[in-house]
């Protein structure tokens, strides 16, 4: 088990009299209610420099059947990076992603009307004796079978409108999905199929037996859907961004929040882009003392967008190593995906084209052309146009320049790709390594682009 220390106890101070400055690794295999606290204890601290490897269990659908858990996922219980402070942010490089599940089940969803108070993901709530939070037990198979544990309730707040159950091969490669013969079969060994972490207390969505496509086939491109720090108030982590949270302001239950408190204390650790894998490098920001890195919500694959809300939710094993950037004060994640995932224009400059560029800049005049690298600046809102606003607005604070030049780098070097609808983009162009050594970033964009 993992050393804990109270967050108010976090930071250098703490590591020196403790007389160490955070343990080389750390193991994680336990999670929260499904609510980010900052005040609740965090594993760790990891050291500057170390490693966390984590047993991640399924996201979405598991938790959404699961009214006892609070956020609409179960994430991990964070870990604090001895010696951060709110201002600074902790660079995570992704090592490896590894699918543990035999099989999933997913789909587009319908709320269940009198399941819940005001959000279904946040505050479940039995339709029969009101129950909030209720604990559940499984009784049999299929979408009625998630009862009250307390009156015998059928108690799940979501149900499919159209579902499938699909099986992988044995190196998780691609998944098929399967009949309903076969998905009744598995359903009734959910946890086993789904390779459960034992600590975790979600109903496994593999129990409904989901059956409405058959015989496709999908790759498959693991990804963390939750990966970040900890926001510096409690919020429900499947909220902790500026397109579920929108959901928080003015709400009827106690993790309400308002629009002020929602854009300062979020973090953007619910990302769902595809492109948050291994090889890649996530800048977080330390809103919270300690930072508190978490993470969950493993996907199998997913095309930009999660357009059906919801993809294929697996359980895996995560390794990450992280480095603290003291005093770079972000707003929100910055990425620096792998060169395969960059938009065509957002890719380095081969050196043939920088010979080419070169002599076009100086058959015109100019003495040198500019030296840039890829960087993906992440934006958060209640709709796709909010989201990439708030994306350009934090890549011009960044970088020190006005939102037009974003625009207009984003528009001839990069793109505005869609990370989840309704509300999270990417705002990817390069920018000028000068700038990104002045910041720090130079070396993460070097690993990861072998730029000059």
């Amino acid at each position: 088990m993992a050393t804990m220390i109270r967050s108010p106890q976090l930071g250098k101070s703490a590591a020196q009299t403790d007389g160490f400055a955070g343990h080389e690794t750390v193991f994680v295999n336990e999670y929260t209610n499904g609510i980010l606290d900052p005040n609740q204890p965090m594993l760790g601290p990891v050291r500057d420099g170390g490693h966390i490897v984590a047993n991640t269990a399924p996201g979405c659908w598991g938790p959404m059947i699961t009214p006892e858990i609070r956020g609409g996922h179960e994430v991990t219980r964070p870990v604090a990076v001895a010696g951060a402070q709110p201002g600074d942010a902790i660079a995570v490089r992704i090592k490896e992603i590894t699918v543990t599940s035999l099989a999933t089940a997913s789909g587009n969803d319908q709320m269940m009307s009198g399941r819940f108070l005001g959000d279904p993901y946040v505050t479940g709530k039995c339709p029969g004796c009101g129950t909030l939070y209720p604990k559940t037990v499984v009784q049999g198979i299929g979408p009625s079978a998630i009862r009250c544990a307390n009156c015998g309730a059928d108690a799940s707040p979501f149900t499919f409108t159209n579902g499938y159950t699909i099986g992988f091969d044995g190196n998780r490669t691609l998944g098929v999905t399967l009949s309903q013969e076969i998905a009744e079969q598995i359903a009734r060994q959910a946890k086993h199929f789904a390779a459960m972490p034992e600590n975790s207390i979600q109903n496994s969505i593999l129990t409904f037996a989901p059956h409405d496509l058959v015989g496709l086939v999908a790759r498959m491109r693991p990804f963390m859907g939750q990966l970040g720090t900890t926001p510096s108030m409690p919020l429900p982590d499947s909220h902790n961004a500026g397109d579920f949270g929108a959901f928080l302001i003015g709400a009827p239950h106690e993790y309400a929040v308002t629009a002020e408190q929602l854009q300062q204390h979020r973090t953007d650790g619910h990302l769902d882009i595809d492109a948050v894998r291994a090889g890649a490098i996530l800048i977080c920001p330390v809103k919270a003392e300690g930072g508190g890195i978490y993470l969950g919500d493993m996907h199998a694959m997913q095309g930009d967008g999660e357009i059906a809300g919801h993809t294929a939710d697996v359980a895996g094993t995560v390794t990450l190593q992280v480095h603290l950037l003291k005093g770079l004060a972000l707003d929100g994640p910055i990425l620096f995906p792998v060169a395969e995932d960059l938009p065509f224009l957002a890719k380095p400059l081969t050196a043939d084209e920088k010979r080419r560029a070169q002599q076009v800049a100086e058959s015109w005049g100019l003495a040198a052309i500019e030296e840039s690298a890829p960087i993906s600046v992440i934006g958060t809102g209640p709709d796709l146009n909010a989201a990439t606003e708030n994306g350009l607005q934090r890549a011009a604070t960044l970088l020190g320049v006005s939102v037009p030049e974003i625009m207009n780098r984003a528009t001839i070097t990069g793109a505005i790709e869609i990370g989840r609808n309704p509300g999270v983009a990417q705002v990817t162009f390069r920018a000028p390594i000068a700038k990104l050594d002045s910041l720090g970033l130079g070396d993460f964009v070097r690993d990861m682009y072998a730029a000059d």
